[in-house]
C-alpha cells in the first residue's frame, strides 16, 4: 500500500490475463475531513497491504463507504464487501447485476450528479460520445473516473491507461505518458457527433483537472505529473486518437 498524499493511498494488485500476463488492477483509500475513509474499487491485497489496510482503518471499522467505478470490474466486488461489511456500497449498474445480492445503496454511479453521496470528496467524471457498456463486453473503455479534492489525485480504470513494462523490466525501461484506451474505436457510438462529444469531454476534463499530480491507472502504474502535465498529457493522447476520431467523423459524421 503506497501513500501517495496525506489522504490518498493506492494498493496495486494482480491481475492475469489467461493466468500468465499480470497486466495489474488496483484500489485506492481516501480519508474524508472527519477523518473517516471511502474505498473505491476493490483488488485481492497480499497479506501485508491487508494489514496495512486495516490497521489504517481501525479494522475496517473507520471506513464510510466502497464505491466501485468500472462495471467490468467486478471479481472483488464479493471479497472487499466481507472487508467493510458495515460501510455503505455503491456500485455501477453492472455491479448490481452482477452481484444482486449485495446491498447497494442509491442510483448507480454513472448517473450520479454534481449532489451525488460522496461530494465532499470527490469530483467524477465519465466520458462522453462513448458506452458506459457495450454489446461488445471485452470493450471496456468507459468507467467513472474519480479525483479526490483535498490531494487532486485521481483515479482511473481502463480510460486512461499508463504503458509500463511488466515486472523485473518496470525499473529500467520509462513508462509512458497518458494514453486513451486502446479500443475507444468500437467504444464510440455509432452515431453522428459521437466523436466530437468524446474530443469535447477529454479536453473539458483536461482544463478542469489541470493541476492534478497523479494518476493512478488500474492496469499498469502510477503516473507522477510536473506541473500543468495533465493538461499536456490529455491534450497529447487527445492527438494520438486524432485518426480514430476523424474516421468515426467520417463514417457518421
Amino acid at each position: 500500500m503506497k501513500k501517495l498524499a496525506e489522504t490518498f493511498w493506492n494498493i496495486r494488485g494482480v491481475h492475469r490475463v489467461a493466468g500468465v500476463l499480470d497486466i495489474g488492477t488496483h484500489m485506492s483509500l481516501v480519508k474524508r475531513g472527519n477523518g473517516r475513509f471511502v474505498i473505491v474499487d476493490g483488488c485481492d491485497p497480499d497479506d501485508a497491504q491487508r494489514e496495512a489496510m486495516l490497521s489504517l482503518t481501525g479494522g475496517g471499522e473507520l471506513v464510510d463507504a466502497v464505491v466501485h467505478v468500472h462495471p467490468f470490474h467486478t471479481l472483488h466486488v464479493e471479497a472487499t464487501q466481507r472487508f467493510f461489511p458495515g460501510a455503505t456500497l455503491y456500485g455501477t449498474a453492472r455491479h448490481r447485476q452482477k452481484a444482486p445480492t449485495l446491498p447497494w445503496s442509491g442510483i448507480p454511479v454513472e448517473e450520479w450528479g454534481e449532489d451525488h453521496p460522496l461530494a465532499d470528496v470527490f469530483d467524477l467524471s465519465v466520458p462522453d460520445g462513448v458506452g458506459f457498456v457495450t454489446d461488445d463486453e471485452s470493450v471496456h473503455v468507459a468507467s467513472v473516473l474519480v479525483r479526490d479534492r483535498q490531494s487532486r489525485i485521481v483515479h482511473v480504470d481502463d480510460t486512461l491507461n499508463v504503458m509500463a513494462a511488466p515486472g523485473f523490466l518496470r525499473p529500467l525501461l520509462p513508462q509512458s505518458s497518458l494514453r486513451m484506451h486502446p479500443m475507444l474505436s468500437r467504444a464510440l457510438i455509432p452515431a453522428a457527433g459521437a466523436a466530437d462529444a468524446y474530443a469535447a469531454w477529454a479536453r473539458g476534463l483536461a482544463a478542469r483537472w489541470a493541476d492534478t499530480p497523479v494518476v493512478c491507472a488500474a492496469h499498469s502504474a502510477v503516473r507522477d505529473l510536473s506541473v500543468g502535465g495533465f493538461a499536456r498529457e490529455m491534450e497529447a493522447a487527445l492527438d494520438k486518437v486524432a485518426g480514430t476520431l476523424s474516421r468515426h467523423r467520417a463514417r457518421y459524421g
